[in-house]
């Protein structure tokens, strides 16, 4: 046996037992006539100790002595309690007075250290990844992301949900990302996709009986990556037969509160709901953090018509009031107006107005305001002796208040409101069913073509399509999009009737799905599900900036795997096969 005990298990009730442990060696310490040596695996670590005296021992120190950071050994040895204890380990109170020491593997000296607070930056980290998966912080991301897999199936085997595989190379179809495309050897000039979800085939499930589906599957898209996406992810992927909005809203709000219960210990309270409309109007953004309150207030009627022509003549004039940050130096004022100048926010300036100790207002616009109507303009916000009001304006309302949005959550940032160990989820309803696109000039689908539209709705699509709702739905976690769905166009006909708005026509629409407008004629039963981004999930409750430390091997910010010297070139004869001609 390689082990009897692993490097996290042994205590004081352990003490004189003999056993053999393996790992990794993270550190050696030198005192004199001692050697201590850190033993390291996944488990945890464990104080070896190395004595001089008789031959054996001044060996064993010998040998002890000339062992390197990460060098792979055996040890065998008693269990003793230490002298020195360490309250940071939970095997501080005892160490192995060794006995053997067998090298297994030496080690050459690594690029960083394998610590937590490590030396090496992040290129140098996804370069050696073997070696980053190491570390115990790293670790432990990926042990969550485990146990939140395993409870999730727990949960939806305990509701009735199957879980089935789907194929990975698909056709490619519109309306979504780019996708991911892999030639065909045996069908020239053709090829496949890879999913960007399983969308239509957990579908076509519903339509062959299987009522409740459910997949931890890699999904893949082409798209310019950010802190939170990469072009290969893993969803949650569910589906379920015979349900309306409120059936799916309360089984996977049900699977939150377990997950929460189970992973954090936390009692999720029922989870509020909010339209999409209201969502905009008050935070500028589909996916508000709601971890703090700061709701944007409408200022059209307070600041315009008094002579300053960059409210004058707004489309939209908005602010939020920041409690308590009245003292705000003009220094500190000044690097907020950088901050909405930057071209990712894009706004032309700030206006702001300060709530004095004795309640009158003091703003930098002064000279077009009387104090009656800054009292006004406290009012609008309920604003407080102390508090600093903030106030954007524009020519576009909408965009103007995604600039507000930025604003708001730097303000969360820079006051200590998003804190990373409080949750604030909500549902995010009624979302539009169609979205304007400037690049194809034509209404696209805001989530996707088997979206159904709000019932009420439905009459709209030959007057107003614009106007109608979908029956669409997104869980929304401090502020981050963690699942979202809709309950799906399970009508042959009126599924026509949205790819005709879509600009399809009947002969691309049969091309492009008409396997699934087949299948729907033989009887599909009213259906929809959702799906959760699991990296997006693992990375809120591990308290990480990215989702890239919840996955094993990640892409870079440039969708590059630094480790595997990914995406790289294919020798001639691949090509060949593939009938792909080099551009030079």
């Amino acid at each position: 046996m390689y082990r009897t005990s692993t490097c996290g298990e042994l205590r004081l009730a352990d003490v004189n037992k003999q056993v053999t442990l393996a790992g990794w060696v993270q550190r050696v310490r030198k005192m004199g006539g001692m050697t201590f040596i850190d033993l390291r695996d996944r488990y945890g670590i464990t104080q070896l100790a190395f004595e001089q005296g008789n031959e054996q021992q001044n060996a064993l120190f010998e040998q002890a002595g000339k062992l390197g950071r990460e060098y792979v050994i055996q040890v065998t040895g008693l269990v003793k309690e230490r002298y020195s204890k360490n309250e940071q380990l939970p095997t501080g109170d005892i160490e192995i007075e060794v006995t053997a020491l067998k090298v297994l593997n030496p080690a050459a000296v690594p690029p960083f250290t394998i610590e937590d607070d490590t030396d090496g930056g992040d290129d140098i980290r996804m370069k050696y990844r073997y070696l980053d998966l190491r570390r115990s912080c790293v670790r432990k991301n990926l042990e969550l992301r485990h146990k939140m897999a395993f409870e999730v199936r727990s949960y939806l085997d305990g509701q009735g949900f199957l879980e089935v595989e789907t194929p990975v190379l698909v056709n490619s179809t519109p309306e979504g990302a780019r996708d991911f495309v892999v030639p065909s050897r045996m069908n020239e000039g053709q090829f496949y996709a890879l999913p960007q979800s399983p969308q239509i085939l957990k579908q076509l499930l519903m339509v062959s009986g299987f009522d409740r589906y459910f997949q931890i599957v890699k999904c893949f898209r082409d798209e310019d990556l950010r802190a939170d996406r990469q072009p290969e992810f893993t969803q949650i992927d569910c589906e379920m037969s015979f349900v309306e909005q409120e059936d799916i809203l309360q089984m996977f709000e049900g699977m939150t509160r377990h997950l929460f219960k189970t992973i954090k210990g936390i009692d999720l309270p029922a989870l509020p709901r909010m339209t999409w409309s209201d969502a905009m109007k008050y935070y500028g953004s589909d996916k508000p953090d709601t971890r703090f309150d700061m709701r944007f207030v409408e200022l059209m009627d307070v600041l315009k018509g008094y002579g300053f022509s960059v409210f004058d003549e707004a489309a939209y004039i908005g602010g939020i009031c920041a409690k308590g940050a009245a003292s705000y130096t003009r220094k500190q004022l000044d690097q907020l107006t950088e901050f909405v100048k930057r071209p990712q926010v894009g706004a032309k300036g700030l206006v702001y107005a300060r709530v004095e100790a004795d309640g009158t207002v003091k703003s930098s616009v002064d000279k077009f305001y009387s104090q009656e109507v800054l009292q006004q303009l406290r009012q609008a916000f309920d604003a407080q002796p102390g508090d600093l009001i903030l106030i954007l304006s524009g020519d576009d309302a909408n965009k103007t208040r995604k600039q507000l949005s930025e604003l708001r959550l730097e303000m969360g940032s820079r006051l200590g409101l998003r804190d990373k160990n409080k949750y604030s989820c909500l549902w995010v309803i009624d979302f539009p069913m169609y979205e304007w696109s400037d690049e194809e000039q034509r209404l696209m689908a805001m989530h996707h073509p088997f979206t159904s539209p709000k019932p009420e709705d439905i009459p709209l699509l030959d007057t107003d399509p614009a106007a109608v709702r979908a029956n669409a739905y997104d869980m929304v976690i401090n502020g981050v999009e963690v699942g979202g769905g809709s309950i799906r166009i399970h009508d042959a006909k009126l599924q026509e009737k949205v790819f005709e708005i879509l600009g399809f026509t009947p002969e691309q629409a049969q091309a492009k799905f008409g396997f699934l407008m087949n299948a729907f004629k033989y009887g599909a039963p009213p259906h929809g599900g959702l799906a959760y981004g699991l990296d997006r999930f693992v990375s809120l409750f591990a308290g990480l900036d990215s989702i890239r430390d919840c996955i094993a091997f990640p892409k870079n910010n440039q969708g590059r795997d630094v480790m595997l010297g990914a995406p790289g070139p294919i020798d001639q004869k691949q090509m060949d096969e593939l009938k792909i001609k080099t551009v030079k």
